[in-house]
């Protein structure tokens, strides 16, 4: 409530003073530049921007990505001193102030090795359970994040249920045996509350990683038909967590845009939608704007985004930044409420991973010298994270050219914060607020971040 009375006094007011503007471009890197003026405005332009703060959407969560055992395993690689300095620029509130993350429950295809926490032959007792290939790095990594940053929020998702409980026998391919629905439910909360005893608790949880494939069985993965995973969040793993008195929140789908409808009838069900907290989204197949249709039939249900990274062996794996920040854009203007990029660490071959797979991590860590390079997403990332606080609000934005995305928010201090990508070659654009406007001149492929107090 308060930072809603912040918000609703800062857009009382029109803008006035100064703008700060960071840049990203070729000769750039989130670079703090000649600040700008509000000035009283003309008559927007061709290329004008119309903040309207008076309509105010979704809040953030936050930014961040993927600590999957690839990446703690990279992290883990580095010595000391030179990985608190590295957390401490990508999760210090100071700083880039990465602020949510993604665990798998097990092996994801960024892994070592494949593993479950009960292997073997078939256990519903679970007599066998442990976490404990979870205590060599990944859990030490969660741990020094969380101190430098102690508002990480973390998602946890399984890439797959321990073979034995699946048709296929391995934790590559297949699909879950509905008999082993119980005893799934409670390998999850086992899970939950080891890691809470570990001092990592998590925040938020999925029932699976990718619903609908199961990756030709080249990876820890399985199919969950709608009414699988309907019945499994009703029936099972809702009121588990609520009977072990868990804080953790369930997001349904952790799948791609093109899923909308099934997100739709899903939340349709009373018995499914009085556990589930949010949709979490995938970009690879469809488009964000299929995520405002789930909006438009359950508005009061939270989104998220929860995977995607770049491509290791793209030429333009350190300079796409201008694609990922158009990409953040468009899916914060269709109602998510946090990034959550792929994996944050891997090596300059894109590996660990059980493929062999050819994504990249938001930094790499060489294999053999240790030196870290900054991704494109890197850059892009910074440009949202440094600028747009946990408990901001989204507010609406247009323009008449679809040649810029643009994407402005109300922190919870009152302060505005918007997010400007040129695709295309250098221009100027108009930004207008209320009865004030400023220009901002663009150079071709950058990115702007203006913030500026109400």
């Amino acid at each position: 409530m308060l930072a809603n009375a912040q918000a609703s006094s800062a857009i009382a007011s029109l803008p006035k003073g100064e703008i700060s503007v960071r840049v990203t471009d070729k000769t750039r890197k989130y670079a703090s530049v000649k600040a700008l003026e509000w000035k009283s405005s003309p008559a927007a332009g061709a290329n004008a921007i119309m903040i309207r703060a008076d309509q105010r959407q979704q809040p953030v969560l936050g930014f961040g990505a993927a600590f999957t055992d690839a990446a703690c395993y990279m992290f883990n690689q580095l010595a000391p001193n030179a990985r608190a300095d590295l957390f401490h620029e990508l999760f210090s509130p100071t700083e880039m102030g990465l602020s949510v993350g993604r665990v798998s429950i097990g092996s994801s295809d960024y892994s070592v090795s494949v593993y479950s926490y009960d292997e073997g032959t078939a256990d519903p007792e679970l007599k066998r359970f442990s976490i404990d290939h979870d205590r060599a790095y990944i859990l030490p990594m969660l741990t020094e994040a969380r101190k430098v940053n102690p508002e990480l929020f973390l998602l946890a998702s399984p890439w797959s249920p321990p073979g034995w409980m699946k048709s296929s026998g391995t934790m590559l391919g297949g699909a879950i045996w509905r008999r082993y629905f119980a005893a799934y439910a409670t390998y999850l909360a086992m899970f939950l509350k080891a890691y809470q005893a570990a001092g990592v608790p998590i925040n938020s949880i999925t029932s699976q990683n990718e619903v609908d494939t199961d990756q030709d069985g080249k990876m820890p993965a399985a199919m969950w038909p709608q009414e699988f995973e309907m019945d499994f969040v009703r029936d099972h793993l809702g009121p588990k967590i609520a009977a072990e008195g868990l804080d953790t929140k369930i997001w349904l789908l952790d799948h791609n845009y093109s899923l909308w409808g099934r997100a739709v009838c899903m939340l349709d069900d009373p018995g499914v939608s009085r556990y589930a907290d949010g949709i979490a989204w995938h970009g690879y197949v469809g488009t964000p704007d299929l995520m405002s249709r789930v909006h438009e039939y359950h508005p009061d249900i939270k989104m998220y985004w929860t995977e995607g990274g770049p491509d290791i062996t793209a030429p333009d794996y350190q300079t796409d930044w201008s694609k990922w920040s158009a990409t953040f854009a468009d899916i914060l203007e269709n109602w998510c409420g946090s990034i959550i990029g792929w994996n944050l660490a891997l090596d300059e071959n894109g590996k660990p991973n059980i493929g062999p797979f050819l994504c990249g991590g938001v930094v790499t860590i060489n294999s053999k010298t240790h030196a870290i390079m900054r991704s494109g997403q890197y850059w892009a990332l910074a440009h949202y994270s440094r600028a747009v606080k946990r408990g901001a609000v989204r507010v609406a934005s247009d323009s008449a050219s679809a040649d810029v995305k643009h994407v402005a928010f109300v922190n919870p201090d009152g302060s505005m914060a918007a997010v400007i990508t040129n695709q295309g070659a250098a221009r100027t654009v108009e930004l207008h607020a209320g009865s004030s406007s400023t220009e901002l001149a663009m150079t071709e492929d950058s990115i702007a971040t203006l913030t500026w107090s109400a």
